[in-house]
């Protein structure tokens, strides 16, 4: 294991603490400047197709200024995601256990988990986001360019950029809206992971059981 993986997966001991780093400060920092740039982009985004939406341009400084301010974000969007991928593109990927995980994910969803195969440090349900918004990203950029220069390309490739935009950015939005339910609602105590960089041993034991007793066997807790 290469010393960057060890610096995203593995969390600092707290001397007996109650509490377990689950995200390094950097972790954070780089994972919430992709959720505000992806926020400014679904509104922004919102407010240029649908008419009836373009009152959100007013709360963003208007039309002329989205317009502008789009692309731009749109490439930190892209940047920022691209610098949390690589740290994490190992621990997203699914195993035999994840799609068993999922083959019952009815038993997780109404809190009957005890049939469910031991969670490592990402649940299946958030590396089949983690694909779903890198796919996605790079789809929205590579659709994206052309409408940031239209005068540089044909018509044609513009109405496939066009389509693709919508495309990407329509399961991109649908992700983040079950992704934010699932880390507010749907699973509390998920938050503090992404505020506080840490969560209780009980919430990590219920959850990620398999990540929390690899840090048992590592002494870290």
């Amino acid at each position: 294991m290469d010393q960057l993986k060890q610096t995203t997966t593995q969390p600092r001991p707290y001397n007996g603490h109650k509490d377990i780093e689950r995200f390094s400060l950097r972790e954070r920092l780089v994972h919430w400047t992709v959720a505000v740039s992806f926020v400014y982009l679904m509104l922004s985004g919102l407010a240029l197709y649908f008419p009836r939406l373009y009152w959100i341009a007013s709360l963003l400084g208007g039309g002329t200024t989205i317009r502008v301010w789009h692309p731009y974000v749109g490439a930190v969007f892209f940047i920022t995601f691209t610098i949390m991928f690589y740290p994490w593109k190992r621990c997203m990927l699914l195993y035999p256990e994840d799609w068993e995980w999922l083959r019952n994910i009815w038993s997780y969803i109404t809190h009957r988990g005890k049939t469910l195969p031991e969670i490592g440090r990402f649940d299946p349900g958030q590396k089949i986001f983690f694909w779903l918004m890198a796919s996605a990203g790079v789809l929205l950029f590579v659709s994206g360019i052309p409408l940031w220069f239209p005068e540089k390309f044909s018509w044609n490739v513009r109405l496939v950029s066009i389509f693709t935009h919508e495309v990407a950015s329509t399961a991109a939005i649908a992700g983040i809206i079950t992704h934010i339910y699932m880390g507010t609602i749907g699973v509390p105590g998920s938050l503090s992971a992404m505020t506080r960089g840490k969560v209780t041993q009980e919430w990590a034991k219920t959850h990620h059981a398999r990540w929390y007793r690899r840090l048992k066997e590592k002494g870290i807790i």
